[in-house]
């Protein structure tokens, strides 16, 4: 796995933790990416910029998301999945990373710790959310 994919796969844990416990404290949340990035301040600085960027437009991802899944509401949907979605989209959407690249982090995230339904239907959202996206962006 690679090095960013490891922090992916750290930031999928705590969205998914805030998402489930929104008043976890902060700190139990710094504790854990420390720990399980080895104290790598490059790779905690990458996880850390993932988080604060998914949490301050977590509005406007959701409000996304749930325009194109349009059968499926957000709360209808599986945690992991609602979790992976809001960090692809938020990569596509806000981050530097390219589209595809976004979306192919985002697949495995959701074979490794998803359904066996999941890689797809994540597939199937972020994929529609590229093709409403404004060209000229990422």
């Amino acid at each position: 796995m690679s090095r960013r994919r490891r922090a992916r796969a750290i930031v999928l844990q705590v969205l998914y933790q805030d998402d489930l416990n929104p008043t976890q404290p902060a700190e139990i949340k710094t504790r854990f990416i420390n720990a399980r990035l080895n104290e790598d301040p490059k790779l905690i600085a990458f996880a850390n910029s993932l988080i604060e960027g998914v949490t301050q437009h977590r509005g406007q991802i959701d409000e996304q998301l749930a325009s194109i899944a349009a059968n499926w509401r957000l709360g209808r949907m599986a945690a992991t999945d609602r979790n992976v979605l809001r960090l692809g989209a938020y990569e596509i959407l806000f981050g530097e990373t390219p589209d595809r690249v976004a979306i192919n982090e985002a697949i495995e995230l959701a074979r490794r710790y998803g359904t066996d339904q999941s890689s797809q239907f994540v597939n199937g959202v972020l994929d529609r959310l590229i093709k409403r996206k404004p060209t000229g962006t990422s």
